[in-house]
């Protein structure tokens, strides 16, 4: 059978507040285990919908950084293979500058026959035999040098309006003419071999004259007249007059040096290390020095709203840096390759080097460039996960000391409740005394 209890006005006021407080008491005990104000979108729709749409772009940017690390290792990784490579690049211009040092014993040679001054002559003019050589002159009445001569060697003069008195110098494939005018001395003829690139010229004390590349090739040198449309015509009584005999068989050098011959295998082991180490700069399957492809994405977003950084590698190896192998021969290589023999080829080595130490720096400048780029991002990404979860955190979290404060307070609260539900009951006990 129902029943209903029938209780005073001040018994249920203060139920009702004990209730109330014991409902205050469940939220404040719960924000205190859980740390937050807002655990659901009944306790603050706004609040709580959109610290969750910042809690998964954090979420989803925190994921992005395993490949923004990745992506700079792949980048460092390629970075030090360049210092690498760059390191054994400067090894093989040591090795190219130690056979440099062994060109002189191995160049060619013109060595006239006969002295162009007489010790007669020498004794009259009071000079070395070598001196009173590069007094004389070229074109004109052959004379003999004396105390008041200094002698002629009787060239004869075709310089013109439209012809110049020339002695051609060929090594190789290089040309190279010494024009010479009326009044020109031999040592006017030394001085403009000098000048050449092609060869040197001196006499020596014997009063001979010595031509000698500067070269491997073998090297020709030819008197005779050019006209002004570059058309040449050998004298070959002047040629005599200098050599003796024709000027191609007094050529010498030009054979093989030893200790080149040694350098070779040292430079092309040091170039096939080139070779293997550029491929060994990869990481994670990624080798930008193979000419591979790195993309590192540093958004959330898709489409054209991604951002994204590109990094295209570069195939580095010894033939893409232009540096052939050491062969051994004093001809110049025509395949890319360098004759260890041949002076001009290991200039061209020298040069390739340089030019692939240039490379090398360009490459490791733009690879550096976009190291500062990435990193500069990952720290970004890092820094904004932490702002947007603190701001995900700001709407959501409870204030701890505010709820321990109020937990004392509903606690104190609670216990003032029940004493007040005890004395409303008071007066009900106070009917039971007068009903015993």
């Amino acid at each position: 059978m129902a029943y209903d209890v029938t209780l005073s006005s001040a018994t249920r006021s203060n139920l009702l507040s004990l209730q109330n407080t014991a409902a205050l008491t469940a939220t404040n005990q719960n924000r205190l285990s859980t740390g937050k104000k807002v655990n659901s979108a009944l306790d603050n729709p706004t609040n709580f919908f959109t610290a969750s749409a910042l809690t998964d772009r954090s979420t989803a940017l925190n994921g992005l950084l395993d490949g923004i690390s990745n992506g700079i290792q792949t980048i460092q990784a390629a970075s030090k293979g360049i210092d690498s490579v760059t390191s054994l690049v400067k090894q093989l211009q040591s090795t190219v500058k130690q056979a440099q040092t062994n060109a002189a014993t191995n160049l060619p040679k013109i060595t006239s026959d006969v002295s162009l001054a007489t010790t007669a002559e020498s004794a009259l003019t009071g000079k070395s035999q070598r001196d009173t050589v590069l007094a004389k002159g070229l074109f004109g009445t052959a004379g003999t040098a004396t105390a008041s001569a200094n002698g002629n060697l009787g060239f004869t003069d075709a310089t013109s309006a439209t012809v110049s008195n020339t002695i051609r110098i060929k090594a190789g494939s290089t040309t190279y003419d010494v024009k010479l005018g009326t009044n020109a001395t031999v040592n006017d003829l030394v001085n403009g071999i000098n000048k050449s690139g092609v060869a040197t010229a001196d006499i020596d004390s014997s009063g001979k004259l010595v031509v000698t590349g500067t070269g491997s090739d073998a090297v020709t040198l030819t008197a005779g007249n050019v006209t002004n449309a570059g058309v040449f015509a050998a004298t070959t009584a002047q040629d005599t007059a200098l050599f003796g005999t024709a000027d191609t068989t007094d050529v010498t050098g030009g054979g093989t040096s030893a200790a080149r011959s040694s350098l070779i295998s040292q430079f092309n082991d040091v170039r096939d290390q080139l070779d293997q180490l550029a491929k060994d700069s990869g990481f994670n399957g990624t080798n930008l020095l193979g000419g591979d492809k790195l993309s590192i994405v540093f958004n959330e977003k898709t489409g054209a709203a991604q951002n994204k950084l590109s990094v295209q590698g570069s195939t580095i190896s010894s033939t893409s840096l232009g540096v052939g192998k050491l062969v051994d021969s004093a001809t110049a290589s025509t395949n890319g390759d360098f004759s260890v023999q041949n002076n001009a080829d290991l200039t061209k080595a020298s040069d390739a080097l340089t030019n692939a130490l240039t490379s090398l720096s360009s490459l490791s400048s733009s690879l550096g460039s976009n190291l500062a780029t990435v990193q500069t991002r990952q720290d970004f990404t890092k820094q904004i996960s932490d702002v947007l979860n603190t701001g995900a955190s700001n709407l959501t979290s409870a204030d701890l000391n505010e709820e321990a404060a109020n937990s004392n307070a509903l606690s104190t609260r609670q216990s003032l409740g029940i004493s007040a539900l005890s004395l409303a009951n008071q007066a009900n006990q106070g009917i039971l005394q007068l009903l015993r």
